[in-house]
């Protein structure tokens, strides 16, 4: 099994910069989802993460970066809007999709001609990546980024805690930094600057709202626009899953399912009037609050030999729109293994 080490420890830090310099994959806190990071400048320890995740080599990762004045290294003709949204939002939840520059090796991209960047909102992951970046610059070497996907096997639900990385991928990944529970709790928003007007093509926690009011024009949605996306993280219809079948439905539907059959587990809002019921998780009925616990949820019970996990239908609200996704893409199974 890895090593876990405190992320407050200086020399857990230099330890994890030596095995990203040596091409080596280490797990990484950040305030969204645990990372499986690489040398983002490292083509054969970026294809290591695919091996480890079981990823298909067409789907590309982001880039950590430490600081903005990396962003020249790994993207070209950046807009106005990036470097304003990165002032905005950065280090925080947000990834922007730019035209890549020609030296980000092309196994990142998964072969596109543009790249995901972001600056984590993590304490430990920003100690490591300034740290690596400026080991590689006294080594004489430039960029400093890294490729960091979320630290579970592909397709399954995304680690929020040190010890949900060691159980995903075991001997995988050989050392993984502990910040504690990450505080978003689901993945970051993606917003795709490499086609003029900005559009989300994954909602995350800075909402569209947010980047309109930055960007002083309207954001839309992906599934307002016609033309073809990048590929990026999380966009398939089959995501975030457990291995146990997921359904979503009301209150009542999960109620009748509970006095049924003691195999089912269900996860409602504190407004369900189902806390008495057994197997029942109750999760606050607000969205960030929400989002925090999913993952942790979903995790402990899969493991608990259900044979169906319900899930109480999430308010219709832009507000949710985030936690909608994930659920929704969790629940549908196509592509997936079975359980």
């Amino acid at each position: 099994m890895p090593e876990i080490a405190s992320g407050q420890s200086p020399e857990a830090i230099d330890q994890a910069v030596a095995l990203l310099r040596a091409g080596r994959l280490i797990g990484l806190p950040t305030e969204t989802v645990y990372g499986l990071a690489a040398d983002a400048d490292n083509p054969d320890a970026v294809r290591q993460v695919f091996t480890a995740k079981g990823r298909p080599a067409d789907h590309p990762l982001i880039v950590h970066l430490g600081a903005d004045d990396l962003l020249t290294h790994y993207a070209r003709d950046i807009p106005d809007a990036a470097w304003t949204l990165a002032e905005a939002f950065w280090p925080g939840p947000l990834t922007m999709i730019l035209k890549k520059a020609p030296d980000v090796p092309d196994v990142v991209t998964g072969g596109q001609d543009t790249v995901g960047v972001r600056m984590p909102g993590h304490p430990v992951a920003l100690s490591l990546l300034r740290a690596f970046a400026e080991a590689q610059r006294q080594a004489g070497k430039a960029g400093g980024g890294l490729a960091a996907p979320s630290a579970n096997r592909f397709g399954r639900i995304s680690p929020t805690t040190a010890q949900h990385v060691a159980d995903e991928l075991g001997d995988a990944v050989p050392f993984i930094l502990d910040g504690d529970d990450c505080q978003v709790g689901i993945e970051s928003t993606i917003v795709d600057l490499s086609r003029g007007k900005p559009i989300i093509l994954r909602p995350g926690a800075v909402s569209a709202a947010q980047l309109s009011l930055v960007l002083g024009e309207p954001v839309a949605m992906q599934s307002a626009v016609a033309s073809e996306p990048p590929r990026v993280s999380g966009s398939l219809a089959s995501h975030y899953a457990p291995q146990t079948p997921l359904k979503v439905g009301d209150a009542e539907m999960i109620a009748q399912a509970l006095q049924q059959s003691q195999r089912i587990a269900a996860i409602v809002r504190d407004d369900a009037g189902l806390k008495s019921q057994p197997n029942v998780v109750v999760l606050a009925n607000h969205p960030a609050a929400y989002a925090h616990d999913l993952y942790r949820v979903l995790r402990e019970l899969d493991a608990g030999g259900y044979f169906q996990i319900l899930v109480q239908a999430l308010p219709d609200s832009v507000a949710w729109a985030a936690v909608q996704d994930r659920l929704n893409r969790a629940a549908h199974r196509d592509g997936l293994d079975k359980p």
